[in-house]
């Protein structure tokens, strides 16, 4: 069994929110797939940006939201998924009083970050 917790996790902000990779190209041995858990306080935003080879499932677990897709905009909320193809310009928003929380599912995974990278993570 493999595991791994937050606190264990690669940590990234952007935006005003928070990403902990819970699992990366290579993890676990897994080579098809990347795991991130999400958190940001209410108005913090992704920038919008787009990955030339990957498609991306955003799953909202907690807190509200408002999702742009190329150029279709979706309010969010918990057990909401919304697929990002490739090449597809996207971020999410939380437009709630409360944290908005989701994990991005991305395949095939991005390139982990390098050694020296890694620290900055944290």
């Amino acid at each position: 069994m493999f595991t791994r917790r937050l606190d264990e996790a690669l940590r990234n902000e952007r935006g005003g929110q928070v990403s902990y990779l819970l699992m990366g190209k290579g993890d676990f041995g897994s080579k098809h797939l990347a795991v991130t858990w999400v958190t940001g306080g209410p108005g913090s935003e992704q920038p919008q940006h787009e990955h030339p080879e990957n498609e991306q499932a955003y799953v909202i677990v907690a807190g509200r939201g408002e999702m742009l897709v190329g150029e279709e905009r979706l309010d969010v909320e918990p057990g909401t998924l919304v697929l990002v193809p490739p090449r597809t310009r996207h971020a999410i928003r939380n437009t709630g009083r409360e944290t908005l929380t989701y994990v991005s599912a991305t395949s095939p995974p991005f390139e982990p970050p390098s050694r020296e990278s890694r620290f900055a993570y944290r």
